[in-house]
């Protein structure tokens, strides 16, 4: 190198204490304790905050997980999934149709046989 080192900067790494998406926000604990109110905003409308000690991440703020009420039906389970977002329904019912499996066109037994041979190899 020309000139040497001299008004070269050291190369820095910048390294996390965890897997964490670059767009999430992070906040140190004496400002979070200053605006709390403002952070728990945040995590209602369902945004995770990190929380930091000495540049150090040591705990997520993150919104609650709800508990769903134990007497639903598996209708009105898979309804309340889907109106938060966490699965599709159907565009069409099912009506009476029903899977109808043809097989692999083996003789009846021959499943039986071969466990039974695959079972005798072991003995």
């Amino acid at each position: 190198m020309a000139g040497g080192m001299a008004g070269c900067r050291p190369r820095v790494d910048f390294v996390t204490t965890g897997n964490y998406p670059d767009g999430m926000k992070s906040v140190g604990v004496k400002q979070l304790k200053a605006r709390l109110s403002e952070y728990i905003r945040l995590v209602r409308t369902g945004e995770t905050v990190l929380i930091t000690d000495r540049d150090e991440v040591v705990a997520e703020l993150r919104p609650a997980r709800r508990q769903r009420p134990a007497g639903l039906s598996i209708e009105e389970r898979l309804q309340a999934l889907a109106e938060a977002g966490e699965l599709t329904r159907p565009s069409l019912p099912k009506g009476d149709w029903t899977w109808k499996v043809k097989g692999l066109g083996l003789p009846p037994g021959t499943a039986a046989r071969l466990l039974d041979e695959a079972r005798g190899d072991r003995l």
